[in-house]
Formats: structure tokens, sequence, C-alpha cells
């Protein structure tokens, strides 16, 4: 298990020189997310939270909004600077480091939250620290965006298959390294998985898991930069990306308007520490 993590490993490190392209292009999670953070999992003022993986902040704002005390652990440092940055005046930490690695206080906080992110940590290590930093009765929240919906059409998805299998066939319905190269996550929606996983831990009591429906809407331009900004793109050649993100805009233009609606789902999973 821990040599096949070795090639995800490397892959999740391609963010670290791509902060400003993540920036622009991922949208941020539904605002029903962070109200069901309140109601499960006291999410408010004074709650102390640990966030694995910020980004450039599209979790971190709306928790700072909430009134929570953040400490984000982020593996990249242009990444780390530009959350930081983001959010100057607020009460947010950015330690750069690998979750796995962190140097965390124990038993200190009441929420440990990981957005689009926990795919990058290897599992078992991973949670058995989450449990170590979460007070009892403080709460866990694995969550992601994936940019898809099974039970619903999605044409774009649909017209974007046969310019991927002209410049990039590794990206058709690929889901290796449990990032499909569209931007879905099937690591999110592996539910026995992912709640055996945090069962076989010990440390917490039952897992809640439920899937917030959504739809996003970009423009040719925003939907470009989206798709630049995950890490199966990424690992393109220079010019065999330029190439698809070019033909993919201009598919938005031509045949959806400049203007593309898509099905989206936030699946969440949450679980209290014992």
């Amino acid at each position: 298990m821990e040599s096949s993590f070795e090639a995800h490993r490397q892959r999740r490190s391609l963010f670290t020189a791509s902060a400003q392209e993540y920036e622009d292009g991922r949208p941020g999670y539904p605002p029903e997310l962070f109200e069901l953070l309140r109601e499960r999992c006291g999410l408010g003022p004074g709650c102390r939270v640990l966030e694995i993986g910020p980004g450039t902040g599209q979790a971190t704002g709306p928790l700072l909004d909430a009134g929570a005390t953040v400490v984000a652990i982020e593996l990249g440092s242009e990444l780390a600077e530009l959350v930081a940055s983001k959010y100057v005046d607020c009460d947010l930490e950015v330690v750069v480091s690998l979750f796995e690695d962190a140097d965390l206080p124990a038993g200190e906080f009441d929420l440990v939250a990981a957005g689009t992110s926990f795919h990058w940590v290897p599992a078992e290590r991973g949670l058995q620290r989450c449990g170590e930093a979460l007070r009892p009765g403080g709460f866990l929240a694995l969550w992601w965006n994936y940019f898809g919906d099974p039970a619903r059409p999605d044409p774009f998805h649909e017209a974007l298959q046969p310019v991927l299998r002209q410049h990039a066939p590794q990206l058709v319905d690929n889901t290796s390294a449990g990032s499909a190269g569209v931007g879905a996550h099937p690591f999110a929606l592996d539910v026995e998985t992912r709640v055996a996983e945090i069962d076989g831990t010990g440390l917490f009591g039952p897992v809640v898991h439920e899937a917030v429906s959504w739809t996003g809407e970009h423009t040719a331009r925003e939907l470009r930069r989206m798709f630049a900004s995950f890490s199966p793109w990424m690992a393109l050649e220079p010019d065999v990306r330029a190439a698809v993100l070019d033909d993919l805009e201009q598919l938005a233009i031509d045949q959806f308007g400049g203007v593309v609606q898509r099905p989206y789902l936030t699946p969440i999973y949450t679980a209290e520490r014992v």
C-alpha cells in the first residue's frame, strides 16, 4: 500500500508550483456544507479548527467567517503564502508541512477539517493523526468537491470526451490516483471504504455520510482555469496541456454559448472523537 502511494505522493507536489491557477480555477464549497458543520460539528465562534490542505482558502475563508480559529497545514509553500496573505488579519496560522509529519498539539482541536485534500494523505496514518489532534467530543469532517454527479446528466462532460481522446486519452474517464481527469474524485464516492477507514481506527463514533447536490456555472475562461488546476492535467506535457485546454475553452464557447452549467456533489464524512 505504501509503495503504491508513492506516485500519488509525487503528484500532490504539483500544486505548489501552480498556486495562482488553483486560486483562479477552483470554486468554493456550497453554503449548505458549512451549515452542516455548524449543526453537526459545532463550527462557530471559538471553535478551534485544524484544516488539512487549505489550498488557497476555499474552505478557510468560510471557517474563519464562522468565528473559528484555524491552524492550516499546507504542503506547498506558495499555496501557504497565498492563503496566509488572503486572511492576514484573521485568526489563522498556516504551517508548511506534510500533514502526516506536522508537529501538532494533542487533544487541542474541536474540529479537524479536510476539504478536497484527504485523498493526498496516507489514510491510516492521517486518520490516526486526526484522532490525536482532536479533543474527546471533537469532530472529524472530510469532504470533497466532486465535479460531476452520476445521478444527473452532464452534457459538457460528454462533449469533452472526443477532445480528450484526441489530445490526452489518458484523461478519458481516468480514475487513477483517486482523481479523475475531468475533476471528479471517485475516492470521495467510495462510501464503504471511507467509512471502513475511519471505523478501523477505533478512535471515532459512527460515521455519518451525506452528499450536498449543487450546480456549478462557469464561463469558458473560468472552466479552462478550473481544469488547469486538476493534477492529472498539470502532469501533462506543456504543449499537450495547452492544446487540450485551448480546445476545452473553444468547446465551451462554440457548443455552450460561453457559459457552462455542470452538476456537482460535495460528499462529506463526519465522525465524533470518542
